[in-house]
C-alpha cells in the first residue's frame, strides 16, 4: 500500500519541527532566561532566589531512572550552576535556606501540558541546607501562601554527594549539624539493595544535651516505589546516652516509616528524659538492643521499640514499648519483663542506693540521725510530660532481706500527673500480696493511698532464720488501707490514716517460743534439752488503727493450746517511736515461771526489748523473803497456777477481717481528717464454717 502524498508532507513537516525544536534546545543561550526565572521564582515563593552560574538544557536518555520504552526516549535535562534560596527574615540559622554548586534535573515534556512536572532524576552537587522550626509553628521551608497551586511536582529519584545540613527544631530542643562526604568507589546497587554512598558526621545539642557521632547512608533516594528502602547506619552520643542505629528507611517519598536495629545505653536511665521525654528513675549503667520502628499517621509519629533485651545493673529487662505523639501529650504503652530484678537497680525510686561506681551512687538522701524511714523526695515536676500504661512482670526479685520476693506483676499508669500501680502483686513467703497504689501529683504535695491484701503467707517462711519456727505451719492473711500526704515515704507514713488487720486461722507454733515469751524458764530449758514440739495454734487476730501517722494496736491476741498472748500499745510513724506491751498468759501450771509483761519501746533505729522490771522485782523480792524461811518456799512465787481462758477465736477473727477503712490524710490547715473514702475495697475472705474460722485463699484489691 502506497502512502499518500499529503501524509508524507505532514510527516516531513512534523519531523522538521522536531529537528527545529532540538536545534533550538541545542543552540539557544539559556542564560538569557536567568533574570526572568530568578524574578518569577522569587515573586512566587516570597524568597530571594538566584541562579548565579550557567543555565543549560540538553537531551539525554535516563536509563537509570526510567523503565520500559521510556528508557530510550531522550528527555530534557536542565542544569544550573551556583543556585541559592534565602531564608525568611526571622530565621536564626543563616541568610540562606539552601544552596548548591550544581542542580541537575531531567523531566518529561508531555505531562507539562497538564501542569504536571515529573522530575525523573534530580541531582544535587555539594548542597548546603539550613532550615528551622519555631515554637509558634512557623517553619522556614514553607513559602509564601499564594493559594492552591495548579501545578503538581513529582520527584522520582534524588541523588546527592558531599554537603552540609543544619536543622533547628525549637519545640523539641534540637540543633543538629551534619556534614556528608561521598564514599569513593561505592559499589553499584545489587539485587535492589542500595549500597552506602555517603559518610557523615553529626554534632549539635538535643534538649541541651550534646550530640556527637557519625555514620553512613545511601546516596540515592528512589521515590517511585513505596517498597523502596534507603540504608542508614549511625552511632551517636547524646548527653550520657549512647545510641546506635542500622537498617532501612521505607517509603522515602514521605518518610512515613522506618525499621532499624537500635542499641541504646548509658550511665543511668534517668538521662533518657532529655532524649525521649519519658521519666525514668536513676539507675546503674544500662544497655539495650532491639528493633526500632517508626510510623507516621497524619502529623504525629509513633515509635515502637520491639523485642528489646538488655541489662540495668545486674537486672535483665526485655519487652516492647510504643511511644506515640498526641495533640495533648505523648503516650507510652507496652510490656516489660525481667527474669531477675535487683531492687537496688531501681535506685532512689525505692529509696535504695545503687552502689559505688554508678552515676546514681549517693543520690538517695539519708534520713536524719536517729531516723529510719526514707526521706528522699519524689520529683513530680515532670510527671505531666506524658501519659503511660506499661505492664511489668518480674520472675525473681533480688534484695538484701531474708524473705525472697517473686513473680511480681503490675500495670504502671500515669495520667494527668496521677501515678497508679493497679494492681501491684508479688509472691512472698509462700503466699501473695496484692495492692493498689495511687500517687496524685497534681498538687505540690503528693496525695498517696494504698490498699493491700496479703493471702497465704506461710508462718515458717516469714522467719527463715529462726530455727524454732521451721516446723511450724499455718498461713497469715491480712488487709490494709492507708492514705497519706507528702513527697517522701517518711512524710506519707507520718501523716497516714487507715487500718491494718491480720489473722491466722489455724496452724502450729514452736512450744519453745511460747514458753520463752512467757519467761517459763524451766519449761524452756526442758524443751531445749528434750526437744521442741509444735503446739496447736487456734488463732491469731490483729487489728490496728492508724491516725495521723500513729498506729494504735486495737486488738492483738494469739491463742494456742499452751498460752494466750495479748499485745497493746502503738507505733508512731511520724516520730518513728514505738511503745508496745506483750502480755503472755499460760494455760497450765508452770514451775520457775517469771511470767511478766514484755515491752518493746524506743526509736526505730534503737528499739529496747525486754521484760517489765516491776513484776520481776516483785517476784524476786517475794522469793528472797520466803527463802529466809525455807529454801523450798522460795519457789512458790515462781510457780504459775493461773489458767488463761480460751479465746473466742470466731469473734476475734470476725472483728479482724472487717474491710479496713481509709481516711484521707488532712491537708495543711485542715481542722480534721476528711471523711472516709469508701470507693475501694479489698475482698473479704470466705468463711470455712469451722469455729468461725476464716480461710482466705485469694484477694482482689480495687
Amino acid at each position: 500500500m502506497k502512502t499518500s502524498k499529503p501524509v508524507k508532507i505532514a510527516g516531513a513537516i512534523l519531523l522538521g519541527l522536531v529537528v527545529i525544536v532540538i536545534l533550538f534546545f541545542l543552540l539557544f543561550d539559556w542564560n538569557m532566561l536567568r533574570p526572568y526565572i530568578n524574578r518569577k521564582v522569587s515573586e512566587t515563593t516570597g524568597r530571594e532566589f538566584a541562579i548565579r552560574g550557567d543555565l543549560d538544557v540538553k537531551f539525554q536518555r535516563n536509563q537509570d531512572s526510567e523503565e520500559g520504552w521510556r528508557r530510550w526516549v531522550p528527555h530534557p535535562r536542565v542544569s544550573a550552576e551556583d543556585v541559592h534560596m534565602s531564608n525568611p527574615d526571622w530565621s536564626t540559622v543563616g541568610p540562606e535556606m539552601a544552596s548548591a554548586q550544581r542542580v541537575e534535573g531531567a523531566f518529561r515534556i508531555l505531562p507539562l501540558l497538564g501542569k504536571n512536572a515529573i522530575l525523573t532524576d534530580l541531582r544535587l552537587v555539594a548542597p548546603n541546607v539550613a532550615v528551622e522550626r519555631r515554637k509558634d509553628g512557623r517553619n522556614s521551608w514553607t513559602f509564601k501562601d499564594n493559594g492552591p497551586s495548579e501545578w503538581k511536582v513529582d520527584i522520582q529519584r534524588l541523588s546527592f554527594n558531599s554537603g552540609q545540613l543544619r536543622y533547628v527544631d525549637e519545640p523539641i530542643g534540637l540543633d543538629l549539624r551534619a556534614q556528608a562526604k561521598s564514599i569513593e568507589g561505592a559499589p553499584a546497587p545489587r539485587d535492589g539493595v542500595q549500597p552506602y554512598g555517603l559518610a557523615f558526621t553529626l554534632d549539635g545539642t538535643y534538649n541541651k544535651a550534646k550530640i556527637s557521632g557519625g555514620g553512613r547512608a545511601g546516596a540515592v533516594l528512589s521515590l517511585t516505589d513505596e517498597h523502596t528502602t534507603f540504608p542508614i547506619e549511625a552511632k551517636a552520643d547524646i548527653g550520657d546516652n549512647k545510641i546506635g542505629l542500622q537498617g532501612t528507611i521505607r517509603d522515602p517519598r514521605s518518610i512515613a516509616g522506618f525499621e532499624l536495629q537500635m542499641q541504646l545505653g548509658g550511665a543511668s536511665m534517668a538521662d533518657l528524659y532529655a532524649l525521649t521525654g519519658v521519666l525514668l528513675p536513676e539507675t546503674p549503667p544500662y544497655s539495650t538492643s532491639g528493633h526500632l520502628m517508626g510510623k507516621k499517621n497524619g502529623e504525629y509519629w509513633s515509635f515502637t521499640y520491639r523485642d528489646f533485651k538488655g541489662k540495668v545493673g545486674a537486672s535483665d529487662i526485655g519487652g516492647t514499648l510504643t511511644y506515640a505523639q498526641r495533640a495533648t501529650r505523648p503516650l507510652l504503652i507496652g510490656n516489660v519483663a525481667s527474669q531477675q530484678l535487683r531492687l537496688a537497680d531501681l535506685g532512689p525510686t525505692v529509696g535504695a542506693d545503687t552502689g559505688t561506681g554508678t552515676k546514681a551512687a549517693g543520690k538517695v538522701k539519708a534520713p536524719a540521725e536517729g531516723k529510719a524511714l526514707p526521706v528522699d523526695q519524689f520529683n513530680t515536676e515532670k510527671w505531666g510530660a506524658l501519659d503511660a500504661e506499661v505492664k511489668f512482670s518480674g520472675k525473681r526479685i533480688v534484695r538484701t532481706h531474708d524473705i525472697p520476693l517473686s513473680d511480681i506483676e503490675t500495670t504502671i499508669r500515669m495520667k494527668d500527673k496521677v501515678l497508679t500501680l493497679t494492681p501491684l502483686s508479688f509472691g512472698m513467703a509462700g503466699g501473695r500480696i496484692t495492692s493498689n497504689i495511687r500517687l496524685d501529683g497534681t498538687d505540690k504535695t503528693l496525695d498517696a493511698s494504698a490498699r493491700i491484701a496479703a493471702r497465704g503467707l506461710k508462718i515458717r517462711e516469714l522467719f527463715p532464720k529462726l530455727q524454732s519456727m521451721q516446723a511450724s505451719f499455718g498461713e497469715v492473711n491480712g488487709d490494709g488501707a492507708l492514705a497519706g500526704r507528702g513527697n517522701s515515704v517518711a512524710a506519707m507514713l507520718g501523716t497516714s490514716q487507715g487500718e491494718l488487720n491480720a489473722v491466722v486461722t489455724e496452724g502450729t507454733v514452736s512450744r519453745f517460743i511460747l514458753e520463752l515469751a512467757g519467761l517459763n524458764v524451766a519449761n524452756a530449758v526442758f524443751v531445749k534439752i528434750f526437744g521442741d514440739k509444735q503446739t496447736l495454734l487456734h488463732c491469731v487476730a490483729a487489728q490496728t488503727t492508724v491516725r495521723n501517722g500513729r498506729a494504735n494496736i486495737d486488738r492483738f491476741v494469739l491463742d494456742s493450746e499452751e498460752a494466750v498472748v495479748n499485745a497493746t500499745g502503738y507505733v508512731d510513724l511520724a516520730k518513728e517511736q514505738l511503745d508496745v506491751d506483750v502480755r503472755p498468759r499460760t494455760k497450765g501450771t508452770r514451775v520457775l515461771s517469771l511470767r511478766t509483761p514484755l515491752y518493746a519501746r524506743g526509736s526505730f533505729t534503737d528499739p529496747k526489748v525486754g521484760p517489765h522490771v516491776g513484776p520481776l522485782a516483785l517476784k524476786g523480792g517475794a522469793a528472797v523473803a520466803l527463802a529466809a524461811v525455807t529454801p523450798v518456799a522460795a519457789l512458790i512465787p515462781l510457780i504459775n497456777v493461773d489458767r488463761a481462758p480460751d479465746t473466742n477465736c470466731g469473734a476475734e477473727i470476725a472483728a479482724a477481717t472487717k474491710k479496713p477503712s481509709m481516711k484521707p490524710a488532712p491537708k495543711v490547715g485542715d481542722a480534721a481528717p476528711a471523711s472516709t473514702a469508701g470507693k475501694t475495697n479489698a475482698a473479704a475472705p470466705a468463711k470455712s464454717g469451722n469455729k468461725g474460722e476464716l480461710h482466705p485463699k485469694a484477694a482482689t484489691v480495687q
